[in-house]
């Protein structure tokens, strides 16, 4: 899929790409929904592989990730100068920040998380509809997204993250149903 360029592309990636997931959701059994993942670390180099245990934590990921976009953009629209990762966090340490989020929600149950991730979905997609293309795709449009656009942003915390989470639902998929045979 071509990376979007527009508004209107960004949002129909946004919504196709939440689309496939939850479509990959619904063929999950109540089982491997509430299931822990049969790989780890050893899945990849990246350290989720081993941080997210069950489609709950990656639900929450999601949502969390929403979270830092809104709070981004709200907060800078109403002249509050904010970066996009919270202090302390930078873009060599958001890992640890990550697992910070997982661990804030290991209580969460899956019912709630999806729930939230729903409603965070909307609320993006919402905020995305209120931006010009020229807003969201030319570099340095605003002072607060620094070198990049703010469409980048919308795509890193949307499609792009939907595609991480299809990968690894995958794989939860093919790792319970090879073990169950």
């Amino acid at each position: 899929m071509p990376r979007p360029t527009t508004k209107t592309a960004l949002i129909a990636a946004a919504n196709g790409q939440f689309d496939k997931l939850w479509t990959l959701i619904d063929t999950l059994s109540d089982v491997e929904l509430h299931a822990n993942f049969k790989f780890d670390s050893s899945a990849g180099k990246e350290s989720h592989w081993g941080r997210d245990k069950n489609m709950r934590d990656v639900l929450v990921h999601l949502f969390e990730w929403h979270q830092l976009f809104i709070n981004f953009v709200v907060a800078n629209q109403n002249d509050e100068n904010k970066p996009f990762l919270p202090e302390p966090y930078n873009w060599k340490t958001y890992p640890e920040m990550n697992v910070h989020f997982w661990e804030k929600h290991k209580n969460t149950a899956y019912d709630d998380a999806a729930a939230m991730l729903r409603d965070s979905h909307s609320k993006v997609v919402m905020l995305i509809e209120g931006f010009s293309d020229d807003e969201l795709f030319e570099k340095k449009h605003f002072a607060w997204t620094g070198t990049t656009n703010l469409g980048s942003y919308c795509i890193s915390v949307t499609s792009s993250h939907y595609d991480w989470a299809i990968k690894k639902i995958k794989l939860h998929i093919k790792t319970s149903r090879d073990g169950a045979r």
